[in-house]
């Protein structure tokens, strides 16, 4: 936006406001002003004026101003004014015909042009917009059931645990800060903003932010936990790397949705963080391979004197009995689950039951061929 009211390009900007922790609707008087300030005589006069005014400098200057604070006043517009663009809004998003008129007007108006649009998540279906977020991503229903489908009881997913987690380290530790960027519920993160809400931050959907944000609380020597998407992260990898890394801050990244995620689709599939987590500086990388094993993760990286990244799926855990207790891992040293020959199986994350399921068949497949060449050599 500031590139544009630079060059003031013949442009459109359409926000979508969709009332999600914004400013709500202001209703059917903002409408009409919208109408009046996209119409052709508001622009006539606009423009008119300006042209009248030109030789003026000081007169035009304060007609200038005496119309941004009258828009200011009826439309939250004053900020889009100030970087060269005309303010139209709010309108009604679901006003069909009120929208297609406002955009038709719009067309024809010369310079960036910044429309605010409201609606509402979930209009239409009400149990949708009594829950936004619960109907933010939803697994198949039935619509005229009008409630989401319960799932059925299994073993607690690694959102929870690392929710768990924080809530007992709090209990301990009076220094820990909670950092999410608008991620509270899809990280577990729920209970313990409520428990917590002084050592809880919220910095919305500014990835960038809350990672030089816990770098700043680390200086201050504060304990700050960055609860994150294993995607989202890759937005705030310059941050991660100067103010974090370069500088061995104890900064620790709980990061959820690494691997493949399923329904959210290729832009959540964190595929990518152990590649790129890897080659950073200073920075210590698990991935636990059940829930027990997460919790524990999350204490030695809490209680590591730098940055580090404790990496875990989404969904649901392997079943492991969580111990209440926590110790800190011995970093860089492997453990060994099961004895052998001949093989050596090398397991990383949450292929731990797969591997040991790989070790067990070919053990039986060994003893096979070791009774067959015994029955040859007989």
């Amino acid at each position: 936006m500031n590139h544009a009211g630079d060059v003031k390009p013949d442009m459109l900007v359409v926000l979508n406001d969709n009332e999600m922790s914004i400013s709500e609707n202001v209703g059917a008087l903002n409408n009409h002003f919208a109408q009046l300030l996209s119409g052709n005589v508001y622009t006539s006069i606009r423009e008119g004026g300006k042209k009248v005014l030109s030789g003026a400098p000081p007169i035009k200057e304060l007609v200038r101003r005496a119309e941004e604070h009258l828009k200011g006043m009826v439309v939250p517009g004053t900020m889009f004014e100030e970087l060269g663009f005309n303010y139209i809004g709010p309108i009604d998003g679901h006003d069909v015909e009120e929208l297609v008129k406002t955009l038709k007007n719009m067309r024809h108006l010369k310079g960036p042009q910044f429309l605010h649009v409201m609606t509402k998540k979930g209009k239409g279906y009400a149990p949708a917009e009594n829950d936004p977020i619960g109907y933010h991503a939803v697994p198949k229903f039935d619509p005229s059931v009008h409630t989401l489908p319960k799932s059925k009881p299994s073993s607690p997913s690694f959102s929870n645990v690392f929710g768990d987690w924080l809530c007992d380290m709090a209990e301990q530790d009076d220094k820990l800060l909670a950092i999410t960027p608008a991620m509270r519920e899809g990280s577990g993160m729920v209970r313990f903003s409520k428990a917590h809400p002084d050592k809880y931050f919220d910095v919305a959907i500014a990835e960038q932010h809350s990672v030089t944000l816990a770098a700043g609380m680390a200086i201050g020597t504060y304990h700050p936990v960055v609860a994150i998407y294993s995607t989202f992260l890759q937005r705030a990898y310059d941050q991660l790397i100067h103010d974090v890394a370069i500088m061995n801050l104890p900064v620790l990244f709980a990061i959820d949705r690494g691997g493949i995620v399923g329904a959210d689709g290729q832009t959540h599939q964190g595929a990518f963080d152990l590649s790129y987590l890897r080659c950073i500086p200073n920075l210590v990388v698990m991935t636990p391979s059940d829930e027990n094993e997460c919790r524990q993760m999350l204490y030695t990286g809490h209680t590591h004197d730098g940055p580090a990244a404790v990496r875990y799926p989404r969904g649901s855990g392997m079943g492991a009995v969580i111990e209440d207790k926590m110790q800190a891992i011995p970093v860089g040293k492997g453990v060994v689950k099961r004895q052998g020959e001949c093989i050596a199986i090398l397991n990383f994350g949450t292929l731990l039951p797969s591997a040991l399921e790989a070790q067990k068949r070919s053990m039986q497949r060994l003893s096979i061929c070791a009774l067959l060449s015994r029955l040859i050599t007989h």
